[in-house]
């Protein structure tokens, strides 16, 4: 049998502690979370909700997302007006643009995290 998903995404910071804690206080994602609220948790792992993920190489000259970053981490989240809603409450600005979104694909914003590594959230279609 081949590969059936992601199993983590490992990246270098100058505070990982305070990093994941703003990940996990923020977008409730990381060690210890779940996204079924009622659902177990343990403190190694991050309990997603099943759903498509996109991976995909973009040319080293895109301006997709940042020049000087190596990834953009993308979130499928539910709820993105909520969503934003409580990161501007907690002074974390986002970028929303009319031609990222489409009825076929969603809805889309994006923010950085403290350490500048840029997340795009993606609200697919309902």
């Amino acid at each position: 049998m081949g590969v059936v998903g992601i199993g983590g995404l490992f990246f270098r910071a100058g505070d990982p502690d305070a990093l994941a804690l703003w990940y996990r206080i923020h977008l409730h994602i990381g060690a210890g979370c779940n996204a079924d609220a009622a659902g177990p948790v343990d403190e190694w792992s991050w309990m997603t909700h099943g759903g498509p993920t996109v991976f995909a190489p973009f040319k080293a000259d895109s301006d997709y997302f940042p020049a000087d970053k190596a990834f953009m981490l993308n979130l499928r989240v539910e709820g993105l007006e909520a969503l934003l809603a409580s990161l501007a409450e907690a002074g974390i600005a986002a970028e929303t643009r009319a031609e990222w979104d489409s009825p076929e694909v969603g809805r889309f914003a994006r923010i950085h995290d403290p350490e500048g590594n840029p997340i795009e959230l993606w609200e697919p279609p309902a």
